[in-house]
């Protein structure tokens, strides 16, 4: 027949989830606690649960002695004889207790030992829950908002979406429903602590799980994601079946798929890029819709230098530089992107010299080369009014670069008097006469050792214009 504490017990562990076994130590570390509160500590106590009249038994075992010295933990023989009649010398006798008659006191601590083991045992049980989870989506709603972060009830516990894991100017009251993703499970003091996050780029890549079904099944992979949550983002996606566009497959029909993404993300726009294992064509992918002219590697550095049409400039580089630092995210490739003009500038002898002018940035450079000064005799023959005009250094500065050209002139042996013209447009187009092997050697010396050799990519304007005409913008 079952009792009341058994059924309290199979009750508790299925509105708990707690495990049954779990229950029961609980209950048994908490009256072995509590008689020992009554009794004392130095007991010899085996506390049981009987699963047969369902209930708790509790026995305190004592040696079996002739002159007791120690009544806590020895018995002598004649007590012994009337508990057991076949109790002998050594024995260790096991004598049942009360537990009716443990009083308030211990009741109570027995009380509280089992409500704590019990919070313990459901926080164990939201642990290893959401630490299984961790990287999937769920769905909360919003508790409360404060300095901490926006506090979400999913179910069987509290999560926290940290001020910096919010997509910026994205509002929620509160009672609102939200997705987000599981970022972390942390065991703490308190209980776990769930992190959420919904700037993740994982974020993203879950959501197209969740919307594509060609992305669930494993025929689309999404390879990368690279996000600046909240205004742009770019996913690298490939397809394993040959019949099936990994990108159309990612918009669905008439882009419903990626608007329902774009919706959840508050309106963060999102290009679709076909992955590809040529890296310079992934970047070329990944820096869409701009036309690529020529990519040169440096695969050492993981470094690629991207030349685009000066009509092309901007739109590669993208407002505030977002299209190439995502670019350089999706792909992991440190990306430089230059127009025509400054590539070609930059295979002119007299710019490289300019450039290696201590102290002269690339954009000083060009400044100073756009002016007319397309060598180091033009540099140190120009007005400090007007370097300092084109540079925006002070007049103590520009003393110290026009010296460091001198110096890198006389180790070069050129002249070093100034000329007794302002540099003209033809002056400015002729090139500068080839300096002896001793000249270059020294020139050498002056700039640092030649840059190793890298690889070329040529893409025409056709090539370019194909390797990123599958790519797909949605805003």
């Amino acid at each position: 027949m079952t009792t009341e504490l058994k059924r309290l017990i199979d009750q508790v562990s299925r509105e708990k989830g707690i495990d049954r076994q779990t229950l029961i130590n609980t209950l048994e570390e908490a009256i072995k606690s509590a008689i020992k509160k009554k009794y004392g500590s130095r007991l010899d106590l085996d506390v049981t649960f009987n699963e047969e009249f369902g209930e708790i038994e509790a026995f305190q075992f004592k040696e079996v002695v002739e002159v007791v010295s120690d009544p806590d933990k020895e018995v002598s023989l004649g007590e012994a004889m009337v508990l057991d009649t076949e109790a002998t010398l050594g024995d260790e006798l096991g004598i049942r207790m009360d537990t009716d008659t443990l009083g308030r006191i211990a009741a109570q601590s027995a009380k509280q030992v089992i409500i704590q083991k019990m919070k313990d045992a459901e926080r164990e049980v939201v642990y290893e829950e959401f630490r299984g989870r961790k990287g999937e989506i769920i769905h909360g709603i919003v508790q409360r908002i404060d300095k901490s972060g926006m506090i979400v009830n999913i179910g069987q516990a509290e999560a926290i979406l940290p001020p910096k894991e919010q997509i910026p100017k994205e509002i929620f009251r509160q009672g609102d429903r939200i997705r987000a993703y599981v970022f972390d499970v942390k065991k703490i003091s308190k209980g776990p602590q769930i992190i959420l996050s919904r700037t993740h780029p994982h974020f993203l890549i879950q959501l197209f799980h969740g919307e594509v079904p060609e992305v669930a099944e494993g025929i689309v992979s999404i390879i990368g994601a690279a996000r600046e949550p909240g205004s742009r983002a770019k996913i690298a996606v490939i397809s394993k079946d040959p019949d099936v566009d990994p990108v159309g497959a990612c918009v669905g029909m008439k882009g419903t798929r990626v608007q329902n993404v774009v919706q959840e993300l508050r309106g963060e726009k999102i290009d679709i890029v076909p992955w590809n294992m040529d890296p310079a064509k992934f970047v070329v992918n990944g820096l869409a819709p701009a036309i690529i002219s020529k990519v040169i590697i440096d695969q050492a550095n993981r470094n690629m230098e991207v030349i685009v049409p000066d009509d092309q400039l901007s739109l590669a580089i993208g407002k505030r530089g977002q299209n190439v630092r995502l670019a350089s995210k999706l792909t992991n490739w440190h990306i430089d992107v230059k127009s025509e003009t400054r590539y070609e500038r930059q295979k002119q002898e007299g710019y490289q010299l300019l450039l290696g002018v201590k102290g002269l940035t690339a954009e000083m450079a060009d400044r100073l080369y756009e002016a007319g000064i397309t060598s180091l005799e033009f540099l140190v023959g120009a007005s400090s009014m007007e370097l300092q005009e084109l540079t925006r250094l002070s007049e103590e500065a520009i003393e110290e670069l026009v010296q460091r050209a001198r110096v890198m002139m006389e180790t070069m042996g050129l002249d070093s008097e100034e000329p007794s013209e302002e540099p003209s447009e033809e002056l400015a187009e002729e090139q500068i006469e080839e300096p002896s092997e001793e000249q270059a050697e020294g020139a050498g010396d002056a700039l640092g050792e030649p840059e190793a050799p890298r690889e070329a990519v040529e893409l025409p304007a056709e090539a370019a214009q194909a390797a990123g005409e599958d790519v797909l913008k949605v805003e």
